[in-house]
């Protein structure tokens, strides 16, 4: 994989070292806003990147590039994609895909005629300790309430009070509390039971953006609740529960640190697969064996499963429309 890395902020500072890393991926150009040249620049002497510009022409022509990871604001995912597929490089987009369900069904036929890869970067999929969930749920035995909290106050949440609002917190750029961190939960709640029924969100909203909120995806016989938080903080925690047991996620849903299985009257047990590396590691690792092999099976089974996520997201922003 001959990689183009699209975007200079925070999640390319940290996926940067870590694709290094992987066998099999050459990075071969980064791209950045005309402002942020120096910061392209200065990356791409530290990791090595043969192209650093503000030009995406000039990158998507680059006959060194295969594939792109687009890591833009939310609002941006889906044209910086659509370019690159009409330009024949695979995609790799980071989560949330797009901004509808409808966007990544454009993107999805386009990659199908070219027949391009278009993957969406999430992290807790292509985890070991993802697996090992999917592997105990039987044993808890008839699944009766889901719960996920991911809470973290954020460091721009002051700023945003005093009317400072950066992309996290703006609407009109994808921001908010459910496509920054409960998009996480939404992933590992349909990753592991697929789609629900129905789903609510019920969101606290300043600014015409949800700085929190609880998602209610009914289930059936079981429901789930998925708690993201921007302006305040809890223990981010899941707890799936049986009755039979419960099996608790010690950490945020993006990495999935650690596991705790519980059987009812008996003490815990903690587990562990997760190899000790980053969490970007293994979807990246996943993505270069995807497309060297040219595997387009394994690649619309994730495709489908993002399909899923977004139609949740697409019905929780609807659930939300009235909210002050």
């Amino acid at each position: 994989m001959k990689l183009a890395i699209i975007g200079t902020g925070m999640i390319v500072k940290e996926a940067l070292p870590v694709l290094q890393e992987i066998a099999g991926i050459e990075l071969t150009a980064i791209l950045s806003t005309p402002r942020s040249i120096d910061t392209a620049r200065e990356l791409a002497s530290l990791y090595s990147i043969p192209q650093a510009s503000s030009d995406y022409e000039a990158v998507l022509s680059n006959t060194d590039v295969d594939t792109v990871y687009v890591a833009v604001p939310n609002h941006l995912h889906y044209d910086y994609a659509k370019q690159a597929l009409l330009a024949g490089k695979h995609v790799i987009c980071e989560k949330p895909f797009t901004m509808t369900a409808g966007e990544l069904e454009e993107l999805a036929a386009l990659a199908n005629e070219r027949r391009l890869f278009l993957l969406e970067a999430i992290t807790n999929q292509y985890l070991p300790n993802f697996a090992a969930i999917k592997s105990q749920l039987p044993k808890l035995g008839d699944l009766k309430v889901v719960s996920c909290n991911y809470s973290q106050y954020s460091s721009r949440y002051d700023a945003f009070k005093r009317g400072e609002i950066a992309p996290a917190f703006d609407s009109e750029k994808g921001g908010g509390a459910l496509r920054d961190l409960n998009i996480y939960n939404i992933h590992l709640l349909v990753g592991l039971f697929g789609a629900p029924q129905s789903v609510q969100y019920l969101a606290n909203v300043e600014r015409k953006v949800d700085t929190s909120g609880i998602l209610v995806m009914d289930y059936g016989t079981f429901k789930a609740v998925a708690i993201g938080a921007k302006d305040c903080s809890a223990e981010i925690r899941t707890a799936i529960q049986g009755d039979k047991g419960s099996l608790a996620v010690l950490g945020p849903t993006n990495s999935l640190p650690q596991l705790s299985l519980t059987f009812n009257g008996q003490e815990p047990t903690v587990l562990n697969q997760n190899p000790p590396r980053h969490r970007m590691y293994e979807e990246f690792a996943a993505f270069e064996e995807i497309i060297s092999a040219r595997d387009y099976a394994r690649a619309d089974k994730a495709l489908n499963h993002s399909r899923a996520v977004m139609a949740v997201l697409d019905k929780a922003v609807l659930s939300m429309v009235g909210e002050n």
